[in-house]
């Protein structure tokens, strides 16, 4: 067990990381069982024990985080879809809320990209979901997607933060599961409430744009936490169904499947 997991243990900082890693690799309590631990976390504490670690850098200095002026760089970047967005509809541009809707596609699912992938698919099925939406919605759906480019950073940012605190202070990858769905509880509120603001903002109906603004929002998370692009792409191909419980039911469905994907361990693992 310790050579075949061996990178992931001298990669890890501590031994929750190691656990979150073999339960991504499908290690379960059973498996742990047969290696006479009660669980996985058992498991992963030996391993983590029992890999010798390489030297520190020469100067005892650690990799920093990034910094301030990459997160304010970040934010405005956010903050573009948005602004552009109000300025051609302000401007009369032609097709403006249809470029606001692929703005808002845009920033908030290609954040979202999974670590060595690239789910092209689940990008373009995100865009046509939000033109066809402006389509039959009318341009003011497509502004109000993109003014929530920005609250989707923030609140991404915020539930990444909270559920990598709990990752470090939980003892368990149950105490962890646990933990971990009232950041993103919090996280979707956030976000479904700054949606809310843009619709009545911008006079788009909120009982499409709000939905439709979290299901992209969603993509985006599980995307970004490395889950398979399969589940995204097929919620958002079924908002192109052009009937508004498709949209419901593309949200529904993807919120349980969020839920369950994100409040695992492995999904926040340090890449």
């Amino acid at each position: 067990m310790l050579y075949r997991h061996r990178g992931l243990c001298e990669g890890a900082v501590d031994a929750l990381e190691v656990a979150a890693g073999l339960e991504a690799c499908g290690i379960t309590d059973r498996t742990a069982a047969r290696f006479r631990h009660r669980d996985v976390f058992s498991l992963a504490e030996e391993l983590y024990a029992r890999t010798p670690r390489g030297e520190e850098p020469a100067d005892g200095t650690a990799p920093e985080p990034a910094g301030a002026r990459t997160v304010v760089r970040r934010f405005g970047y956010a903050l573009l879809p948005g602004a552009l967005g109000c300025a051609a509809a302000a401007a009369g541009v032609p097709g403006a809320g249809l470029l606001g809707g692929l703005l808002a596609a845009a920033a908030l699912v290609w954040p979202g990209r999974a670590p060595g992938r690239f789910p092209l698919t689940a990008h373009l099925l995100a865009a046509a979901a939000a033109a066809w939406a402006v389509h039959r919605q009318g341009p003011a759906l497509g502004t109000a997607l993109a003014l929530t480019a920005a609250p989707g950073y923030l609140a991404a940012a915020l539930f990444a933060a909270r559920a990598r605190r709990r990752l470090a202070g939980s003892r368990a990858l149950d105490e962890f599961a646990a933990g971990a769905r009232t950041p993103l509880a919090g996280a979707l509120l956030l976000f479904a409430a700054a949606a809310a603001g843009a619709a009545a903002l911008t006079g788009a109906a909120q009982a499409s744009a709000v939905p439709l603004a979290v299901l992209l929002f969603l993509a985006r998370l599980l995307l970004g936490h490395g889950a398979h692009r399969a589940p995204p792409a097929a919620a958002l191909a079924l908002a192109l169904v052009p009937d508004p419980a498709a949209l419901y039911a593309a949200v529904a469905g993807l919120l349980v499947h969020a839920f369950l994907a994100l409040s695992r361990a492995s999904a926040h693992a340090r890449p």
